[in-house]
């Protein structure tokens, strides 16, 4: 069997009473900043110190 389709109403916005204009204003626009260079390590030992120690990511 078939499903019925109903009608579908389309409206328009004038209809509904809804302006459809833009109330976002552009301020600005920058690029973001540099960000600097990684740095490679040599071994697990050295990344884990320079995150202890530099980074202050592990306690």
């Amino acid at each position: 069997m078939k499903a019925k389709k109903k009608p579908l109403e389309v409206k328009t916005a004038e209809e509904l009473g809804v302006t459809v204009a833009s109330n976002i204003t552009l301020v600005s626009v920058e690029p973001p900043a540099q960000r600097s260079a990684g740095i490679k390590v040599a071994s697990v030992a050295e990344l884990v110190e320079k995150l202890r120690n530099e980074a202050k990511v592990i306690a």
